[in-house]
Formats: C-alpha cells, sequence, structure tokens
C-alpha cells in the first residue's frame, strides 16, 4: 500500500504567492525563463533557472548555477517572502482551466515505495537530465520540483477532500497569466491528516506518476546521500485520483519525407491506413485515427484492423504512428535521438502544426488522439514503458507555492 506523509512545507506569506509562483523549470529554456521572471525578483525562477541571475551563456550544470540558486533561496526566506510551517499538513491543490477544475492532495511520498515499484512508472529517463536535478537538491537542501502523480479513483479521498475545501478557507487563490487559477488549502486537522494517511494505507495500493519521471528518480537518489534525515526518504508530490485528470494529445512533426514525393508518400501510407482526405483540421475523435496536415491540406488516416498489435504498448496510438508511418515509411528511427523529428503538446493546438508545415520548417505533422488514463494505468501495471512524448497533462502546477525541505 501507498505509503504517504504530510510535511512542512516552504511556502509564501500570503499576498506574495502570485508573484513566487512560476512556471515548472522544464517548460522553459533559460532565456524563456530570464524573459519570465523579469521585473519579478521573487519568482521562484531564481530558484528553479538560476543561470537567469548569471551571465547569459553559462553552462546551467555548473556549480556557480546550483549555488546561485541556494543563495537565492535563502534570500527569499530572509526577506520573509517565504516560510516554513510551523506543522505537519497536508495541501489541497486545485487547478481550474477552460472550464474544468481538478484537485490534488500534495504530500510527500515514501521514496522506499519508489524503489519497491509501489509508485509505478512508465518511462524511461536520461542520467544528464536526472544528475541536474540531483545536484539541484544536494545544493539548495529542497525539493523544488513536484512529482506528478495519479492514483485509481476512490470515493473515501474524494470526499475528504471535497469536505475540507467547503469547510475551510483557502490560502491561496490566484489566476496566473496563462490563465490557470490555482488554489490551496492548508489541511492541518489532525483527524483529517490521520484520514488521509490511513486511506492511503489500507485503500490505495499503488500511486503512479503521471509527469516528472526524471523529478522522482532524482529525489530517489538523493535519498541515499542523506541517509539519517527522515525529510529525505520522502519527496514532493501532489496525488490527483483518475477522474480528475485529462491527457492532452502529443503530436508529431517530420522534417521530410525521406525522399518521397507527396503522392508516393500517401500511396504507401494506404497500406496500413484508410486514408480521407479534407479541408478541416483533423483532431482524431476515435483511438486509432489519426489527423495528418501535408501540403497545405488535411488527411484523416484510419488503422486498418491487423496492422497493429493488441498488447498495451501496441495498441498506443503513438505505436501504431511510430511503427507503420514514421519508421516504416520515413526512416525515424529511435524518437529520442533522431533529430528530424520534433514534438508538438496538444496545448499549441491544431494551428500550431499547419504553422510549421507552412513555414516549411517540417514537411509533415501528424495529430493524435490523447492516451487513456487507462492505457496509462496499464503499461505501468504491465511492468512496460511509453513511448516517449506519449502523454501531455495540461494544466501544471506551479513551481514555489510548496517546497519540500531536506
Amino acid at each position: 500500500m501507498a505509503i504517504i506523509k504530510p510535511f512542512r512545507a516552504l511556502r509564501p506569506h500570503i499576498g506574495y504567492e502570485a508573484q513566487v509562483a512560476s512556471k515548472p523549470y522544464d517548460v522553459l529554456n533559460s532565456e524563456e525563463a530570464r524573459a519570465e521572471a523579469a521585473g519579478n525578483p521573487i519568482s521562484f525562477l531564481h530558484v528553479t533557472k538560476s543561470e537567469i541571475d548569471l551571465p547569459a551563456g553559462i553552462d546551467i550544470h555548473t556549480a556557480e548555477v546550483y549555488e546561485k540558486a541556494a543563495e537565492n533561496l535563502q534570500r527569499l526566506i530572509e526577506r520573509s517572502i517565504i516560510f516554513q510551517e510551523e506543522t505537519e499538513c497536508y495541501y489541497i491543490y486545485e487547478l481550474a482551466w477552460r472550464g474544468r477544475t481538478q484537485t490534488g492532495l500534495v504530500c510527500v511520498s515514501s521514496v522506499q515505495d519508489y524503489f519497491d515499484d509501489v509508485i509505478k512508472k512508465h518511462e524511461f529517463t536520461r542520467p544528464e537530465k536526472e544528475q541536474d536535478r540531483i545536484e539541484h537538491m544536494r545544493t539548495i537542501k529542497a525539493q523544488t520540483g513536484n512529482v506528478f502523480l495519479a492514483c485509481k479513483d476512490n470515493v473515501d479521498l474524494t470526499n475528504t477532500l471535497e469536505q475540507w475545501k467547503r469547510d475551510n478557507l483557502a490560502v491561496y487563490n490566484f489566476t496566473a497569466d496563462d490563465g490557470v487559477q490555482h488554489t490551496i488549502w492548508v489541511v492541518n486537522g489532525i483527524a483529517t491528516i490521520d484520514v488521509i494517511t490511513n486511506i492511503f494505507k489500507e485503500q490505495i495500493p499503488y500511486t503512479y506518476i503521471a509527469d516528472g519521471h526524471h523529478r522522482a528518480a532524482s529525489a530517489a537518489k538523493v535519498s541515499r546521500e542523506f541517509p539519517n534525515s527522515e525529510a529525505a526518504q520522502y519527496f514532493l508530490t501532489t496525488i490527483f485520483p483518475a477522474d480528475q485528470l485529462a491527457i492532452l494529445d502529443y503530436n508529431r512533426v517530420v522534417k521530410d519525407l525521406n525522399g518521397l514525393n507527396e503522392a508516393e508518400f500517401l500511396q504507401k501510407l494506404e497500406t496500413d491506413f484508410t486514408v480521407t482526405p479534407g479541408s478541416d483540421p483533423v483532431q482524431p475523435a476515435d483511438l486509432h485515427q489519426f489527423g495528418m496536415y501535408l501540403g497545405g491540406r488535411w488527411y484523416t488516416l484510419t488503422a486498418k484492423e491487423g496492422t497493429y498489435t493488441t498488447d498495451p504498448i501496441g495498441v498506443l496510438d503513438v505505436s501504431i504512428l511510430q511503427s507503420n508511418v514514421l519508421a516504416k515509411h520515413l526512416a525515424v528511427g529511435d524518437p529520442r535521438t533522431d533529430k528530424r523529428i520534433d514534438f508538438v503538446g496538444g496545448i499549441r493546438g491544431l494551428a500550431e502544426l499547419e504553422k510549421r508545415v507552412n513555414s516549411g520548417d517540417v514537411q509533415v505533422a501528424f495529430s493524435l488522439h490523447p492516451v487513456s488514463i487507462q492505457q496509462l494505468f496499464d503499461i505501468a501495471d504491465s511492468g512496460n514503458v511509453m513511448p516517449p512524448k506519449s502523454t501531455w497533462f495540461e494544466p501544471k502546477l506551479r513551481d514555489g507555492l510548496l517546497t519540500h525541505p531536506l
């Protein structure tokens, strides 16, 4: 069963939350972070992307960058911008965006659960990305990056969180510049804390990493460096029941047709797909259906029966597209390393796919049906991993609102 516990968060004093809160460190490059934090000296980007306070072009993996992050975090504490909670608490984090809300529990999860696969994974991690977060945590002695977990629906958990929201005032409630409303409640009632802890201990056998595999892996490895620190044996997580989550599509663009002209490419596709030309952008309505933008025109590709396997990985649309189009006809090998393919998060919309093709930057774009949360669970339960860039979760949690000190 899943082991979680409350913790003493570092968090902003009321009134500073909107200025402190920042987009996750891994959705911005250094230049974008520098622009985002311009004129805001208390943005948490000064901690998570501290190279913005050093000369442009600096190697972001140098000790100077991590030391600057520690200095900036300490300055926020000394200036009373952020403080540490006096007692261990849970936190409820609600995000509202585009007419829907999702509510999760912010807690710390057991590192041992990560090693024992009670916390299930569905992606490989890259050593260099792990090492960056290890050095960051090791130097600032805190976990700033929240790991986004999911669990299967649990009525008792949902009812407990909703009851606390009804009975208590939120400490933070603001709308960020991207239109996402962030609302946080502090759960400091001993009885409710015990109820939540026991729900996980008795009713929730597994949690699943939805987003944050590198952050989780890094936290697990850092825990070994602090064997005498109880705090380091846990890492910062926000757990959302499955019915709270929406996964967006993660689309693909390819630079060229591997020497084929458009007519030849379309003819080859007919081996495995029913190809239907159209005039409107294609957002696939069903699994095993794809949109394709080529030569200024949209097509619907519908995979033919028998052209894909039905195992948890083979049945995924990203697998079908990779096997029957990208590898078979366009010679795109490993999408993690092939420079001819790029990925476009569904939040950017189909217009972004058209823009990329029309600009001449790429020659063809594919829109996909989103992976379902049940597919994610099935793959993690089977011990398999998803192809890269399979899921895009939106909206995203903001850094700086709740930090886990080590």
